[in-house]
């Protein structure tokens, strides 16, 4: 079922017109960038930031998900 699967997307890649190639490589391009961005300039890391131990940082975390309505 799997290696079905795979040609199916396989040929079909293969065969798609050099416009609808250009415009999964933009997709793929553009996501990659969003990633990156969010990833990295938009989250910081708030538990390494503001906590120095395991045990403080699995704390907060619990205090978190059991305390918040």
């Amino acid at each position: 079922m799997l290696k079905r699967v795979w040609h199916l997307y396989y040929d079909g890649f293969r065969n798609m017109p050099r416009w609808g190639k250009m415009l999964w490589t933009i997709i793929l391009i553009k996501v990659l960038i969003m990633f990156f961005v969010f990833k990295f300039l938009l989250m910081p890391n708030y538990l390494n930031t503001h906590y120095a131990t395991d045990r403080e940082k699995s704390e907060h975390v619990l205090n978190e998900l059991t305390n918040k309505p």
